[in-house]
């Protein structure tokens, strides 16, 4: 079975407990691998890497895409597929009969998207049957999520060439935004974060504060007008770039919202 590659911050101990009790009830091998802190670089380096994308990156969501990354590298140097996951994350019951039917489905996949945000997603009409109800479509634009998804050598290594090239961004970004990629989606999906149980009609607390996006920690403002402009160009050609996608797929993609199986869902 394809294990899970957790990424935990250092003093997360409370995600981690919860994802060592959810992963031991599902029987699904865990490696944790330690999180990027935003204490992990200086201030120059900061300012280096967080002035490359839409907006100006907050410290956390760069340690968050650093850590991502992290990870790519971790899943190309073993030379197999993991399911990577952020520690607040919550599985579907059948995760592990799906995680072990992709064994036998993975020709020339990249990366299959196991989870949901209540947004839609451009995926193909057509589908591969997995397991009960759950299938395996094709995914060609997706918007947000990062907390779950399967990542092979082969995506890897072209997630890791496109950041050589490329700035940090926020890590669902940039990886939805990586066209290269033969990339998938489970339907329904396999995996939520728990802040999104209230929008799917589940019946849990978000039980952890935020790491990236906290209420002291807002979005850091342009340098100066000539970067704030620089931003604004990059979120219009961003924007053009994914217009461009959505034409190139129309007659074979429909644009929908992921459900989840709420039965499938039990802390």
């Amino acid at each position: 079975m394809i294990s899970v590659l957790l990424i935990n911050l250092e003093r997360s101990k409370d995600r981690l407990d919860f994802q060592k009790q959810q992963l031991e009830k599902l029987q699904i091998t865990m490696h944790r691998l330690a999180a990027v802190q935003s204490t992990d670089f200086n201030t120059l380096e900061y300012e280096n890497l967080a002035n490359g994308w839409q907006r100006k990156l907050r410290t956390t969501e760069v340690a968050c895409f650093l850590s991502h990354k992290k990870a790519w590298q971790f899943v190309l140097e073993t030379g197999k597929p993991w399911l990577i996951l952020e520690d607040d994350a919550l599985l579907s019951r059948k995760i592990s009969d799906i995680l072990n039917i992709l064994t036998d489905k993975t020709t020339e996949i990249d990366y299959i998207n196991l989870e949901t945000r209540y947004r839609r997603k451009w995926i193909d009409k057509k589908v591969i049957e997995l397991v009960d109800e759950y299938q395996l479509r094709r995914l060609y634009q997706d918007r947000n999520g990062s907390a779950a998804y399967i990542l092979f050598p082969s995506g890897a290594e072209k997630l890791l060439d496109k950041a050589e090239k490329s700035s940090p961004a926020l890590a669902d970004a940039f990886i939805s935004q990586s066209y290269e990629l033969n990339a998938w989606q489970i339907y329904p999906a396999a995996a939520i974060q728990l802040d999104q149980c209230e929008n799917y009609g589940l019946d849990q607390d978000f039980p952890f504060a935020s790491t990236i996006t906290s209420a002291n920690n807002p979005r850091p403002n342009a340098n100066n007008c000539f970067d704030y402009w620089r931003f604004k160009f990059r979120r219009i050609a961003g924007q053009i770039r994914m217009g461009k996608r959505q034409l190139e797929v129309y007659g074979i993609a429909e644009y929908i919202q992921v459900p989840i199986q709420n039965s499938d869902y039990k802390i």
